[in-house]
This record gives structure tokens, C-alpha cells and sequence, in this order.
């Protein structure tokens, strides 16, 4: 008899190497679907709203290439997919799987919803090369620590990338909703979205800058890492396509990129294992460390008028492009946790409110690393000092000068600490508003209370 199908896409919104996709094809008959989770959608920033509306007019493009468009519904997926499997006389319904907490237990519920109206819901690969919970010890454990996993990832390995479909009939909801468009507030630009966008960067940049990743991936001056996390957050494309690309490359350019590569898996193998590290502590003895309450000195962390122009330059940054250095984010973390003594939750909240590439495991477990209470064996002790990271990782000054311009006209040896400056701090900048040196002894105290 004829069946049909419905591919429901979530963090993977591309046509190519998509493997769920593929087997939603191979009937009679298939609805691409994507629901607007309220459950996602609401805490959700308005810079991560935006580009999901323009990846999903992407996709929608891309399927009217094919004679076919993306339906959009809205509501709880428990009901939606149900309802439109229904509509379309759907015996399966396709999907990548989901590792994320909220994301697990979600199609675990749509599932059994589906098994009541007869309906199968079939998982086919994930956003990932190798998926959480495949990777263990000889002990059958997962692992705790980045590198050994790392090894046991590359040792798994994954399969090659898939081609497109073609020669599939597409089905429609008789109705469906408007894809969002939210506007955005004066001074934030986003980038362009969609697997074509994603494809052309990335191909353009494994030519032109892979080899000098190693070399160059902590300089936030020199503007030339990938930013493919923001494609790969919304799986425009999939790492088995990028880690394809590096097939056969052995430059410490393309070395160092599989290595961050496997440090998203990672931290997405850790999060499946432990998914109240989503929001509580992962090592839970740093919990009991005395914090400062977010006040003053929060907000002007967040708006980029700490009087650390490294710490600025990157807050930011953010705020204008969604978006920050790496390296950076690392500063500012510290600088939170450290000098101003803010719980981590705090700081990554805020950048799940303005990160394009906000993802959960990724924010999360990269600011528990910094704060000392995550994955890292001995980290407490790490205290970035944004002055000298500064001069290190900028050292002409020309990031600190795009992002913060009161510093435009400030000599290079002292646009990291324009109050060292025999012109003293420019009109319209601030003085620092903690003494760094005094604020790492304090951090180090603090954990020494803690430790005894």
C-alpha cells in the first residue's frame, strides 16, 4: 500500500547530507515540517528568533526549487506532529535525534503520542559526527576528560556525507503559519543564513585560512576563524560534511579544527550524561563558593563599560554581531567569574540571549571551564588577566579600536590599559572598576574556603 511520510526538521535545516531526510523520502509521499516551539521559542533571544526565521526561509527556498515548501505550524510538537501526520496520512515520522535535555525527553513524549495514533517516529542519525553516548572507556564509562575522548572519537570515526534527495514527491499542510521575521534592535546586524551560505563559507574558508588556523584561531584582530558555529548550531551543515573536507589533511591548521570539532561532541556527550549540568553545577562542591549578587557591576559587563577594553571590545561585539571570538569569550568569562565574582550561570544566560550560535552544551560547559567547576582537572586557579591577554591576542590594538572607538586615537602600548596612558583614559570611556590583581587573590580565597 502507499504510505507517506513526515520529515520534522529541528537543528537540522539543510536538504544535503541529511540521512532522516533521505529515508523520509523513500515513500510515497513526504511533508517537510517544522514546528515554532513555544517551549523553545519563548526563552529564546531575539537574536537567535531572527536568524532561525531567516534559515527557515532558506530551507523553505530551497524546497520551492524543488516544487515543494516548507509547513510551518506553531504549539506544543506533542500535538502538532501528531496532528499533521495525520493530515497527510503519514505511517512514520522522520527525525534527526535529539541529545539535548529538553530536546530528549520532548521526542520521547512526541513518540509515545505518536504510537497512540498508530504512527511510528523514526530516529536517523543527529547534529553530530559521532553521537552522544557512543564514545566510552574500555570500562564501558563515557569519558570525563576531553583528551582521551578525543582519541576515542577519532578511533569511532563516522560515516561519509550523504547527497541530497531527488525524485521525491512532496506533500503540504493545507495551512500553515508565517515563518518569523522579528525586528531587531537598532545596532545588531546578523549574518546571512541557510545551507547555501553555510556551503560557501565553509569552502571558502578550508581554502583560504585552514592552514593558518592553529596559528591564528586566538587572534580576534585578525578576523579569520570560520564562524561556522552558527551553521553548525542550526545545521545547515553537518561537521561529518566539514570533517569530510579535512579528510587526508595534515597541517596543524586542519588538525587544530578537528580538535575543536570533537570538543562540541564532547560537551554534548557531557551534557547527555549529566543534563542538569545544563543549568547546575557540574562539579557541585563549587556551588557552595561564595558569589556576589549581579548588580552594578553586571550590568556594566554586560554593556561593555568595564574599563578592561578587551572585556568591552567583546561584550560588545556580541550585542552588535551576535556573535564573539572564542578566545574572547573565554576573557570575559574569567572576568565575571573571577573579578566581579558573578555565578557562571548568570554570564551564560546572557549569552543564550544574544549568541546566534547560542548552544546549550557548547554555552554552558565552555563557561563552566572557565569558572573552574566543569570538565578541566585543576582550573581554579586559571584567572585570565584581560590586560596582558589583551596585548597578547590584540596586540596593535586593532579589535579593541573596531568595537570600542573612545579608544580609537589611544597609542597601541596602551590601548589595553588606556589609564597607564600619559593622556590618562579618554573622554567617554571608563576608569577599570575593579583592581584585577586584588580581585584574583580574592577569587583564590575564595576557593581555598571551599577547599578546607
Amino acid at each position: 500500500m502507499p504510505t507517506t511520510a513526515v520529515m520534522w526538521f529541528r537543528r537540522d535545516l539543510r536538504l544535503a547530507d541529511n540521512p532522516a531526510l533521505l529515508d523520509a523520502c523513500d515513500s510515497d509521499g513526504v511533508l517537510p515540517l517544522f514546528v515554532l516551539d513555544p517551549a523553545l521559542w519563548g526563552p529564546a533571544g531575539v537574536t537567535r528568533r531572527a536568524y532561525l526565521g531567516a534559515s527557515l526561509r532558506a530551507l523553505d527556498a530551497s524546497l520551492r526549487q524543488r516544487r515543494a515548501s516548507l509547513s510551518v505550524v506553531r504549539g506544543n510538537p506533542v500535538r502538532q506532529v501528531v496532528l499533521a501526520a495525520r493530515q497527510v496520512g503519514a505511517s512514520r515520522v522522520h527525525v534527526a535525534a535529539d541529545y539535548a535535555p529538553y530536546g530528549h525527553a520532548r521526542d520521547l513524549e512526541v513518540e509515545q503520542a505518536l504510537a497512540d495514533a498508530g504512527i511510528e517516529l523514526v530516529r536517523t542519525g543527529s547534529p553530530y559526527a559521532v553521537a552522544p553516548d557512543r564514545v566510552r572507556n574500555q570500562s564501558g564509562n563515557p569519558y570525563k576528560v576531553y583528551t582521551p575522548f578525543s582519541k576515542g572519537w577519532m578511533e569511532h570515526g563516522w560515516r561519509d556525507p550523504v547527497d541530497a534527495p531527488t525524485g521525491a514527491t512532496w506533500l503540504a499542510l493545507d495551512e500553515t503559519a508565517d515563518i518569523p521575521d522579528p525586528e531587531l534592535p537598532p545596532g545588531l546586524e546578523l549574518p546571512e543564513a541557510g545551507e547555501a551560505v553555510a556551503r560557501k563559507r565553509w569552502a571558502a574558508y578550508v581554502e583560504e585560512h585552514l592552514a593558518d588556523y592553529d596559528d591564528e584561531r586566538d587572534r580576534p584582530d585578525l578576523d579569520t576563524t570560520s564562524r561556522m558555529s552558527r551553521h553548525l548550531k542550526w545545521g545547515e551543515i553537518h561537521p561529518r560534511t566539514m570533517l569530510a573536507d579535512l579528510r587526508g589533511r595534515t597541517g596543524a591548521g586542519a588538525t587544530a579544527y578537528r580538535r575543536e570539532l570533537a570538543f562540541r561532541e564532547f560537551y554534548a556527550d557531557v551534557l547527555f550524561q549529566r543534563p542538569d549540568s545544563a543549568r547546575e553545577y557540574l562539579r557541585p562542591e563549587f556551588g557552595a563558593m561564595p558569589y556576589d549578587e549581579p548588580g552594578e557591576p553586571f550590568d556594566a559587563w554586560r554593556e561593555g563599560r568595564t574599563g578592561f577594553p578587551i572585556v568591552d571590545a567583546g561584550m560588545r561585539q556580541l550585542r552588535a554581531t551576535g556573535w564573539m571570538h572564542n578566545r574572547v569569550r573565554m576573557i570575559v568569562a574569567s572576568f565575571l567569574v573571577k573579578d566581579l565574582h558573578v555565578e557562571w550561570q548568570h554570564g551564560a544566560r546572557h549569552f543564550m540571549q544574544w549568541l546566534v550560535d547560542g548552544d546549550v552544551a557548547s554555552n554552558m560547559h565552555g563557561w563552566q571551564w572557565v569558572a573552574g567547576c566543569g570538565t578541566d582537572a585543576a582550573p581554579y586557579f586559571r584567572v585570565f588577566n584581560p590586560t596582558t591577554q589583551g596585548a597578547k591576542f590584540d596586540p596593535d590594538g586593532r579589535y579593541v579600536r573596531r568595537w570600542v572607538p573612545e579608544l580609537a586615537d589611544v597609542p597601541a602600548k596602551h590601548v589595553h590599559q588606556p589609564s597607564a596612558s600619559p593622556d590618562g583614559v579618554p573622554d567617554g570611556y571608563p576608569e577599570p572598576i575593579v583592581d584585577h590583581s586584588a580581585e584574583r587573590l580574592e577569587a583564590l580565597a575564595r576557593y581555598e574556603r571551599i577547599r578546607s
